[in-house]
């Protein structure tokens, strides 16, 4: 049975779990959300999902919603990147819940001001400030990467592919690889991997510039 994953281009949460289902084994099918023009906001997609965000996955008669739930049960389906034993296992929750409040939380919402919001709603004062929250969080990445190839065990987890997810776009919002060496070279070893793929290759973008 093919999985179903609700989703856009644009959105780094829908990477996560996008790229996780391109590495591992299973068929999967991108249904895309038009998110830029409100599809997320519909009473129809409501009824998909309540909170109005995307990815959300179809497996069945299994409907799952956030990105970080959404990987576990893969992990749980799949038995790939959810660590050897329970302390990884711990570990990548840990990862996991630090990227979406101090990582991808401050990167998404950058990004969305500097690149997808009408130049005249974008405010500097808020954009300075997730400028910085940005930087402390990449720096606490870049420091855990100078001493491992990867963020839990021995090889890629739902810890890498959570964190990673915001770093590959291509949009300008103060993050530059070469900056960060550690973080460079981890996301050389992501894109290595067998199967992997942009977001841009994965999934279709509805921003119209």
């Amino acid at each position: 049975m093919t999985v179903k994953l609700h989703c856009f281009g644009e959105s780094g949460h829908s990477y996560k779990v996008a790229l996780a289902l391109e590495l591992g084994p299973l068929d999967w099918q991108p249904i895309f959300v038009d998110f830029f023009n409100g599809e997320a906001r519909s009473e129809a997609y409501r009824d998909l999902n309540s909170m109005g965000e995307a990815p959300v996955l179809v497996d069945g008669d299994l409907t799952l919603t956030q990105s970080g739930v959404i990987q576990a049960y893969l992990s749980e389906k799949t038995g790939l990147f959810g660590g050897d034993t329970q302390q990884e296992a711990r570990d990548i929750l840990r990862w996991t819940l630090w990227d979406n409040h101090k990582l991808s939380s401050q990167i998404g919402v950058l990004r969305f001001m500097t690149n997808f919001l009408p130049a005249e709603k974008r405010s500097a004062e808020v954009i300075g400030f997730l400028t910085g929250r940005a930087k402390s969080a990449l720096a606490i990445l870049e420091s855990e990467l100078t001493q491992r190839d990867w963020l839990v065990g021995r090889s890629v987890t739902n810890a890498d592919l959570t964190c990673c997810s915001y770093l590959f776009y291509p949009e300008e919002y103060g993050f530059t690889r070469q900056d960060w060496p550690a973080i460079d070279a981890w996301l050389a070893r992501i894109e290595a991997l067998p199967g992997w793929k942009h977001p841009c290759e994965l999934m279709q973008r509805g921003f119209a510039a």
